[in-house]
């Protein structure tokens, strides 16, 4: 018995998160494929030019903005999708906030500093010193968004007894070394967790749910930081790395599409390609 090749050929695939970075390219890799796309965003503008590219390489893309945070956007965008595609048949919850701002990337490099090099041992202050409106508006996104995009899909998927979900961690919800970003590892931890629970929940209804938990990854918002790193900086980070580099986008998507076909007997894992840090 052969495997198929393009199993995602034909099948309605949603991204979310779509615009940029790694949800472009997981998107790109579905739709070169054969996968038929459903992308949203909340960056309206980056999500049209994201369709408009993925249609002149040939891709069938449907778009529309919403907020995965918001369950009544994240059900009207699963209904037009359904209408405009067909039931949906694979999801990749790729959208989330990730620590990006000036003050973030001054933790991090605390943190990577305080890694890898040697220094009197001490509360770093990350946890204490945190604001309310930080910490709930990352669970926002990245779990109540994850749950209800899955709750969505599933209303589509169960019926008919097929589906394949991707849900996007980070080596943050398995490891110490994002303690610069407390708020992001326990989102992480907790879509981990829901990965594992609605795997084994929904895997007898031929639905398969796993999650990758990347270590670097080398988008442009982290090429960024890193070109802003002098050169001891960056020496420290790569150190941490066994492979010596960050994980390519392609990389990543490659896995997500693998994920997404046929030729699998996973259901509830979690796949961390993190180049050996963990």
């Amino acid at each position: 018995m052969g495997i198929r090749v393009n199993s995602v050929q034909g099948r309605v695939c949603v991204v979310t998160g779509g615009a940029r970075g790694l949800g472009r390219a997981i998107a790109a890799a579905l739709g070169a494929a054969g996968g038929r796309l459903a992308l949203c965003d909340v960056l309206a503008d980056e999500l049209e030019q994201t369709a408009r590219d993925l249609r002149a390489a040939g891709c069938e893309v449907f778009t529309a903005p919403c907020d995965v945070s918001d369950s009544a956007s994240v059900d009207a965008f699963f209904a037009s999708v359904e209408q405009a595609l067909g039931p949906v048949e694979v999801l990749v919850n790729n959208a989330a906030l990730v620590p990006g701002a000036p003050e973030d990337e001054a933790r991090r490099s605390r943190h990577y500093a305080y890694l890898t090099t040697p220094e009197p041992r001490a509360s770093l202050g990350f946890t204490s010193a945190m604001e309310d409106a930080e910490w709930l508006k990352y669970w926002g996104v990245n779990v109540h968004g994850v749950f209800f995009c899955t709750r969505a899909a599933l209303r589509q998927m169960e019926p008919r007894r097929f589906g394949r979900i991707v849900n996007i961690a980070s080596i943050a919800g398995i490891s110490a070394l994002s303690a610069h970003s407390p708020h992001y590892s326990a989102t992480k931890g907790a879509v981990i967790a829901f990965t594992r629970a609605v795997g084994a929940e929904v895997a007898g209804a031929n639905i398969f749910v796993n999650a990758i938990a990347p270590g670097g990854v080398a988008t442009p918002m982290f090429d960024q930081y890193i070109a802003g790193l002098d050169a001891e900086a960056r020496g420290r980070l790569f150190q941490m790395i066994p492979a010596g580099r960050l994980g390519t986008m392609d990389e990543y998507a490659g896995l997500v599409l693998y994920l997404a076909g046929d030729g699998h007997y996973l259901a509830g894992q979690v796949i961390s390609p993190n180049g050996g840090m963990v």
